[in-house]
């Protein structure tokens, strides 16, 4: 078994920017010369979150969008911006709700992914942000 470990680095728009990353961790998988293993995606920071989506302008750019507006809006009083004097409590909040890392299996090289399935990242920070995940690849050769 080898394990594998790199990163990818985003420029994000912050507020629920929707990125998806399925593309680069292909590459990454491609680029290890494994065959079948997991690829772990773990998000560097606490105001940001990955999962997987049919990624279509509909969910992408309303749905989801507004489900976590409903659960964590931006633009109230979090007792977090408080403490911090800042305005990314409902980052924390949805980052938590969402999740800050995902599993992915890959066989024959390629990730087992369903055909409207993307694996995105989303950040939920209040401000433009440089971003990096941490790629690691486990598997093993035929």
């Amino acid at each position: 078994m080898e394990l594998t470990t790199t990163f990818i680095e985003l420029q994000t728009k912050g507020h629920t920017d929707i990125i998806d990353i399925s593309d680069d961790l292909q590459k990454i998988v491609n680029g290890s010369g494994l065959r079948e293993g997991n690829v772990t995606i773990s998000v560097i920071g606490s105001t940001s979150g990955l999962t997987t989506i049919e990624y279509e302008p509909g969910l992408v750019n309303t749905d989801f969008p507004e489900l976590l507006n409903k659960l964590a809006p931006y633009g109230i009083p979090y007792s977090h911006d408080n403490t911090w004097g800042d305005d990314n409590g409902a980052a924390h909040l949805r980052a938590s709700l969402l999740g800050g890392s995902i599993v992915v299996p890959f066989l024959n090289g390629k990730l087992i992914l369903g055909t409207w399935q993307q694996v995105i990242y989303i950040d939920f920070d209040t401000r433009p942000r440089s971003r990096k995940i941490t790629v690691q690849v486990f598997g093993k050769y035929f």
